[in-house]
């Protein structure tokens, strides 16, 4: 019964997992914390609002909360009738966050 088993765990079918496949999981897109709501599909997305948009690296110079400030005042002179000012919020805001270097 154990050589059975033994045997299905090596089958061509059934590739055995070893501890760092399970410690490290494969991934086929970057994981992202945001959230985008229902309306985000019909959202307009321009390149010009891309340009304008000033970016924060994280360094120690930096103040997070100035950037969000001046991130919504540009967030601010766009409209777009398809969805929520949340949503034209939150599909630009990834391309003003850069690493650090």
């Amino acid at each position: 019964m154990a050589e059975e088993d033994n045997q299905s765990l090596h089958n061509e079918n059934n590739h055995v997992r070893t501890l760092r496949d399970h410690m490290n999981p494969t991934r086929t897109n970057a994981p992202s914390c945001i959230v985008f709501p229902p309306d985000a599909s019909h959202f307009n997305f321009k390149l010009d609002i891309i340009q304008l948009l000033l970016t924060f690296h994280g360094l120690d110079l930096e103040n997070p909360y100035l950037h969000l400030r001046e991130f919504e005042e540009v967030c601010n002179t766009y409209n777009d009738l398809n969805c929520s000012m949340n949503t034209i919020k939150l599909k630009p805001f990834p391309f003003s966050l850069k690493d650090k270097s």
